[in-house]
């Protein structure tokens, strides 16, 4: 197949089941809204279920598209640094640990009757986030072996995760014993407020990650060949850090650790387009990520209802077997 038509086939499907998903997601839940109802709503002249539409479900389909984009730019960011198809926020320990502090910090505002503003979120994940990149990046300068500095991401996140639920655990305050639902993952209680301040984060830096599609390009061939391009590969690296532990911060403020969205979707959506140019992954990562989590969304919601399962659960259901089938390609091309 011409590569040119592979382009518009790939991204025209992934237009069709994001505005797919979206159509779903709006009409399916515990209470049903047909069709008709939702274009009346839509257009403004209301109906027997306009709070449901309007101010529960819209906002959580924006927030799972946002979110699902921004771990999938985030986990093709990582793995474009790390140079391992298998790094993502989730793998390495970073979600795990912007939820620690996040938690910490909530905790910490909660028992004293302060309510704490989005942005506030986003800045105690994002400098959970930074911490655990920072134990990453001084173990990947100690080991040579890219499997060694997986296993220790993994364990960095195990240690976050033990840490939080056992402060959530002892917590006293109704309040903050329900931030055991949000340390699961979940897209549930999103609000239009929410979804302006996620959007003013994750698409500047969707923009950001856009522009150095050039020396994510050259940085793929190498360190070297980058340098002789004219990168400058210190600057480069402190970007991917900062552009990724941004991404994964909005994430887990909003809707707590997500799993394996960041490694799954970027191999997935390299299988369909057949390229790893930048150009073409970063906006096909960020479609592909929102097509992803609205369709695990879909599923945590319906699946059960009214009972909802955790979008972590639902996610790593379906990731967890693309990371496998990446390990195995990469093993057998090992040997």
């Amino acid at each position: 197949m011409d590569r040119r038509v592979r382009l518009w086939i790939g991204f025209l499907g992934l237009l069709v089941a994001l505005l797919g998903l979206i159509v779903w997601n709006v009409n399916a839940g515990s209470v049903h809204v047909s069709s008709g109802e939702i274009l009346s709503i839509l257009l403004g002249r209301g109906g027997d279920n306009d709070v449901i539409v309007r101010s529960i479900r819209l906002p959580r389909i924006l927030a799972a598209a946002l979110l699902g984009g921004a771990l999938a730019l985030s986990g093709f960011l990582l793995q474009t640094f790390f140079a391992n198809p298998i790094a993502g926020p989730f793998i390495l320990g970073i979600s795990s640990g912007a939820k620690l502090v996040l938690s910490l910090t909530l905790i910490g505002f909660l028992s004293r009757g302060v309510a704490v503003g989005s942005i506030a979120l986003i800045l105690a994940s994002f400098v959970g986030a930074m911490l655990s990149m920072s134990f990453v990046l001084l173990i990947s300068s100690k080991v040579k072996r890219m499997s060694l500095l997986i296993i220790s991401g993994v364990m960095i996140g195990y240690i976050c995760s033990a840490v939080t639920d056992f402060v959530i655990t002892f917590a006293d305050d109704a309040n903050i014993i329900n931030l055991h639902h949000w340390s699961l993952g979940s897209f549930s209680g999103i609000t239009w407020s929410n979804v302006g301040v996620m959007a003013a984060v994750i698409l500047p830096a969707l923009v950001a990650a856009f522009l150095l599609s050039k020396p994510i390009s050259a940085y793929q061939l190498g360190e070297v060949y980058a340098q002789n391009m004219g990168v400058n590969v210190r600057a480069f690296r402190a970007a991917l850090i900062l552009l990724s532990s941004v991404l994964s911060a909005a994430v887990t403020a909003f809707a707590g650790p997500i799993s394996f969205v960041g490694v799954a979707v970027p191999h997935l959506v390299r299988s369909i387009f057949k390229t790893a140019k930048p150009l073409v992954m970063i906006p096909a990562c960020f479609l592909g990520g929102a097509v992803f989590c609205l369709l695990c969304d879909l599923i945590a919601r319906t699946a059960f209802a009214p009972t909802e399962l955790s979008i972590s659960s639902v996610t790593a259901l379906f990731g967890a077997p693309v990371v496998i089938l990446v390990m195995l390609r990469r093993q057998k091309e090992n040997l």
